[in-house]
């Protein structure tokens, strides 16, 4: 597990009010660019003069006298060359928000959401988040414009509207080479118009991830806590699709739904075929989804078969299909092809007993905050890492590809799925 943010002290920084600056480990920048980058110190070199700061861990800060200095934890010692932070003088904190050597960037646009999910892992707030937008507009430029993949989510993006149009524009502009991962509920997508503007405005490389937990509107919208949900977010995908937007289909695999997960699998394949991926994922037990968690629980032993029915027949419909958030020894062994490691790398943990496993680095582990609520099937492989099959060796727990072959691969579930 990555840890992104931390309590900090500091000595000299003169701003009030929270600000954003890129990192660096070269300390023989010229001068121009110095002034904009805080400098990373790693050992006790002397700090030259002129940069905008100066970042140190586990001792107190130091740099030259009169600049900026800031000692953070060696939690955070990760920081190098082009990562992003956000140093908050006013409450001696500092916060990661984009790491240059990660595919698992993710930007939280707003906490609002139309949408109130039984097991939803960030609850929303009804308050005016404006600002995030504000920093995040301030953030883009300084991304490495050779990023591979960005992920957006909230709350419910589509919320922002027209604001929603000008940062995905943003981002084309600073980052023509990023693929973009955006989590929504695809609801507001109904609205042709808006669906339309919204298809003039991603990037080149986009997908969108929407959710269906449901083959009609009775078991979607309960899950979703809205009225008319299903019909919404179903009319919102065929638009996207209709305007040449990418669309992969988000399934949370919980108690109701994965009693239904085949007819939801047919459901898609006959009505949807055309959307570009499904995504099942397993449960992260923290928000709504732990304070419910007597209501939505399903262990992945207990509906491997219900999967395996599911995946089958999306399988055979050419519709490309993972499986997130599962251990592999919790699924059958057919499905283990379609396993991703799918949770991001800043909250994903190993179980003591499953050190000793000889697929531990083919298996995507488990949530550092779902640590109450894991299947009884967690159990560690001793056997060789490969599988003979036909007198081939085989390897399980294929990493999935890029986006710009068809998904970004470690989009959490979030709120938007």
């Amino acid at each position: 597990m990555i840890v992104l943010s931390a309590k900090i002290a500091h000595s000299g920084v003169t701003a009030t009010e929270p600000f954003l600056a890129r990192c660096t480990d070269n300390s023989e920048l010229p001068r121009a660019l110095a002034k904009k980058q805080f400098l990373v110190l790693h050992d006790n070199s002397p700090a030259p003069p002129g940069f905008l700061g100066y970042l140190s861990f586990g001792q107190d800060a130091r740099g030259p006298v009169g600049s900026q200095l800031v000692s953070a934890p060696v939690t955070v010692s990760h920081l190098s060359e082009g990562d992003v932070i956000r140093i908050n003088p006013a409450k001696s904190e500092i916060r990661v928000l984009y790491r240059r050597g990660s595919n698992q960037n993710y930007l939280l646009v707003t906490e609002r959401c139309n949408n109130y999910c039984v097991m939803c892992s960030q609850p929303p707030k009804p308050a005016n988040d404006d600002y995030i937008m504000d920093e995040l507009f301030e953030l883009i430029p300084l991304v490495d414009p050779n990023t591979v993949e960005l992920g957006i989510t909230g709350g419910e993006p589509t919320l922002l509207g027209e604001r929603l149009f000008s940062f995905l524009r943003h981002i084309r502009c600073y980052l023509p080479r990023t693929a973009v991962h955006m989590l929504s509920n695809g609801r507001r997508f109904q609205e042709s118009a808006f669906a339309s503007a919204f298809a003039k405005a991603i990037p080149k490389d986009f997908m969108v991830g929407i959710p269906i937990y449901g083959d009609e509107a009775n078991l979607h919208d309960f899950v979703v806590q809205a009225h008319g949900a299903f019909d919404e977010t179903v009319l919102g995908i065929l638009n996207l699709k209709r305007f040449g937007v990418r669309v992969e289909i988000r399934v949370v695999l919980q108690k109701g739904v994965v009693e239904r997960l085949p007819e939801i699998a047919e459901f898609i394949r006959r009505n949807l075929l055309f959307v570009d991926r499904v995504a099942l994922m397993g449960l992260e037990t923290i928000g709504f989804a732990r304070a419910n968690i007597d209501q939505i629980w399903a262990d992945p032993i207990d509906y491997g078969d219900q999967l395996k029915k599911a995946v089958v027949k999306l399988d055979s419909a050419r519709i490309r299909t993972s499986i997130y958030n599962h251990q592999l020894c919790v699924l059958p062994k057919e499905l283990w092809r379609f396993s991703v490691k799918s949770i991001s790398d800043w909250k994903n943990e190993y179980l003591d007993a499953c050190r000793v496993c000889t697929r531990l680095g083919d298996c995507g582990g488990v949530f550092s905050s779902s640590p109450f609520r894991l299947s009884r099937g967690i159990k560690p492989f001793l056997e060789p890492i490969h599988s003979f099959v036909d007198n081939r060796v085989v390897p399980v727990g294929v990493a999935e590809p890029l986006l710009s072959d068809g998904c970004l691969s470690g989009v959490p579930a979030g709120r938007g799925s």
